[in-house]
């Protein structure tokens, strides 16, 4: 969990499939997350070292570098202003755990001040995922409100 921000998911591993493949193989992949890069990796090194002791092969892919978000962030300051006047209420500011592409952009340039907003999603990732129609032009009228407030 995160010391930053209560009660949020800071790392985590997952199940992501088991396959049967030719040859009685078993194919075992996980998914580790983290909004810290190095407990990401040590998860990944944890979840290795299982299965080697079982007598398993494991191989290492890309995932999503880590992304901490920053409660001070000025482009957070700017988005919290523009919500309450386009929408005249406070939005709802949250972190969650998932695999956002703010890490990547941040791998690239080190110093980006940067948050993640969207619509309304449901179900994601999976069969039933849908968007809330409604939200849709409102997140598009917020993102061009942050835009014209920034410098």
């Amino acid at each position: 969990m995160s010391h930053a921000i209560p009660g949020l998911v800071e790392t985590s591993t997952n199940l992501a499939s088991v396959k049967m493949k030719a040859g009685n193989t078993i194919e075992i992949c996980t998914s580790q997350r983290s909004a810290i890069e190095s407990a990401r990796d040590d998860a990944a090194n944890m979840v290795e070292s299982v299965f080697a002791q079982a007598g398993a092969s494991v191989e290492h892919s890309d995932g999503y570098p880590g992304w901490e978000p920053n409660p001070d962030s000025e482009i957070l300051k700017i988005a919290i202003e523009c919500y309450k006047h386009l929408f005249n209420k406070n939005p709802e500011v949250k972190a969650i755990h998932a695999g956002l592409e703010c890490g990547l952009f941040l791998k690239k340039i080190p110093n980006m001040d940067m948050i993640s907003i969207g619509p309304t999603l449901r179900g994601v990732h999976s069969p039933s995922e849908r968007i809330e129609i409604k939200t849709v032009k409102m997140f598009y009228d917020f993102l061009i409100e942050i835009l014209k407030n920034c410098n």
